[in-house]
């Protein structure tokens, strides 16, 4: 039988890999981006997730383990949504208001996913791990908002 403790490590390596594979998606959709100011967003935002690949690593050793990656399917759906999209209004006067939709959907599913797991660090009695991932999920709301200023 699993525990919370095992639910949460693997949680927390399934957002590990989700941050490195947002790592890879975010400079495409700086570049497809035509709005200056949601361009720089993008990149802005591939600055932190690089940083929350780092604070994801840093939970991973406080709890003394090596760092670990579960493939997510969540965010490979969400990429690939995000690149089709992108594709389809390359040269549309939509492209931005459809890589905002596209972000906006990784976003959510990171605040879900932090929040839950920020909330099983706290019942885990894993304080201060519970605060990096606070710190994680107020970046992701900061950037989710950053979004709906672009729309």
């Amino acid at each position: 039988m699993k525990t919370l403790e095992d639910l949460f490590l693997e949680s927390l390596a399934d957002m590990y890999y989700a941050e490195n594979q947002l790592v890879k998606a975010l400079p495409k959709m700086a570049k497809a981006a035509t709005h200056g100011p949601l361009r720089g967003a993008f990149e802005t935002h591939l600055a932190e997730t690089e940083g929350h690949v780092q604070k994801v690593e840093a939970v991973f050793k406080a709890l003394g383990k090596n760092p670990k990656s579960k493939k997510c399917p969540a965010i490979l759906g969400i990429i690939d949504e995000a690149d089709e999209i992108a594709s389809e209004n390359k040269k549309s006067p939509t492209i931005n208001a459809a890589l905002i939709f596209a972000a906006q959907k990784a976003e959510h599913y990171e605040i879900a996913s932090y929040g839950g797991l920020r909330d099983w660090a706290k019942l885990l009695g894993h304080d201060d791990v519970a605060n990096t991932l606070d710190e994680i999920l107020d970046e992701e709301k900061a950037a989710d908002g950053k979004l709906t200023e672009d729309r």
